[in-house]
């Protein structure tokens, strides 16, 4: 139940919030070039503090749940490459839906910290479990 609910926010986000720029754009909007638009919103982080929280850390903490969910139905079965593989065409899918449908734009960046999200979401489910043994 909370995988669903963690799904319909995270759509809604990416797809539905006129506040984070998800209206029509009127245009194809995309970024191709690897790390592009994470290097413009790192350096900018200090003009721009918002913009570098909400287009940088946002699609990182965005992505540890579906990572943190996926290794929790998967259990021991999924390994760090599935996980990452299964995170990865996951947020692929998202941002092709989001070109195609002009809302918002494609980012290569986005998929970088979308994975790294997802990753992060697998091995804090690791974590934990090893935890849970010493609690």
């Amino acid at each position: 139940m909370l995988f669903a609910l963690y799904l319909v926010a995270l759509l809604y986000l990416l797809f539905f919030a006129e506040g984070l720029g998800r209206n029509n754009v009127g245009g194809y909007r995309y970024n191709l070039v690897p790390l592009n638009e994470i290097t413009r919103y790192w350096n900018l982080r200090s003009v721009y503090p918002r913009a570098f929280v909400i287009n940088l850390l946002c699609n990182i903490v965005a992505f540890m749940p579906f990572g943190y969910f996926i290794a929790l139905f998967a259990d021991r079965k999924l390994s760090l490459f599935m996980g990452t593989l299964v995170t990865f065409m996951f947020s692929l899918m998202i941002e092709s839906v989001q070109l195609v449908l002009m809302v918002g734009s494609f980012d290569v960046d986005d998929l970088i910290l979308n994975t790294l999200g997802g990753i992060l979401g697998i091995l804090g489910y690791r974590l934990s479990r090893v935890l849970r043994k010493y609690l």
